[in-house]
């Protein structure tokens, strides 16, 4: 299986697609909610409470001067993230959800949306868009990264069923092996992080060690062969390939506490 194919098939297969229509005509003015769209791009709101609750049982050990929001990301050169609207929707609960201008938000606990098993639905079409979880620790200096953070960040995304990858038959069956957040403490996990830019280069810092990434840790793995531009609708990446890296969350030698260092293709 080619390296494209294994960052963004294997490890984050199988996750719900969605799309939003609206539909209009003579008939009086009327307000359709998330619910009625046939095929909304959602995610679970009770999976992303677990993920939130995760966090909170985490948070002391791993991250402690750390919050959690979650963050909405574009798929698609033309996916417009300045206007989306987005409710929790349920069989009888309903309410919005405010979305920051850096498209950041957090959700509000609703014990009747929980149980209803309400989805998080936002106005947005199928493959339009993904979801990461976002974890900062404040102070650190612009251009970095705390591995602790981003290894936290995994752990909840995966809990919380963030990726947007279309669905297949493949996906289906690596889902139920790799979707829990123990696939994070694996040597490199394929979770696919996105810096704010497209990136150059990523060095760890830990004390006097410093490493820079190899290449194959960057760019979703993706090189120059025009066969892989046929994998990437398949991949939460697709527009953000030049901004993707993955990180050796599960190798130890490596503290919490290690700097990620983003060198940028505008710098050089």
């Amino acid at each position: 299986m080619k390296p494209l194919t294994c960052a963004c098939l294997v490890a984050f297969a199988c996750f719900n697609v969605a799309a939003q229509e609206k539909s209009g005509g003579n008939l009086p003015t009327v307000t359709i909610s998330a619910k009625a769209n046939p095929d909304p791009v959602e995610k679970s709101y009770r999976k992303m409470i677990r993920g939130m609750d995760l966090f909170e049982q985490e948070r002391a050990l791993r991250v402690p001067g750390a919050a959690l929001r979650f963050k909405l990301l574009p798929r698609r050169p033309d996916t417009d993230l300045q206007r989306i609207e987005m409710e929790v929707v349920g069989s009888t609960v309903d309410f919005p959800v405010p979305i920051a201008p850096d498209q950041t938000f957090t959700l509000v606990r609703n014990q009747k949306a929980y149980d209803e098993n309400a989805q998080v639905s936002p106005n947005r079409r199928a493959q339009s868009m993904t979801w990461r979880s976002e974890i900062k620790t404040p102070g650190l200096p612009p251009g970095t990264r705390r591995l602790g953070d981003l290894r936290m960040e995994c752990r909840v995304g995966m809990e919380a069923g963030l990726i947007s990858n279309r669905s297949n038959i493949v996906g289906r069956m690596v889902k139920a092996l790799l979707d829990t957040p123990a696939y994070c403490d694996r040597q490199v996990p394929l979770y696919l992080f996105f810096a704010d830019r497209p990136l150059f280069s990523v060095t760890l810092v830990a004390g006097p060690r410093r490493e820079i990434l190899p290449i194959d840790m960057l760019y979703a793995a993706a090189s120059d062969d025009p066969k892989l531009k046929d994998e990437l609708p398949y991949c939460d990446c697709e527009v953000l390939v030049d901004r993707t890296y993955v990180l050796p969350l599960g190798d130890r030698s490596w503290p919490d506490d290690t700097r990620v260092e983003f060198e940028y293709m505008e710098d050089e």
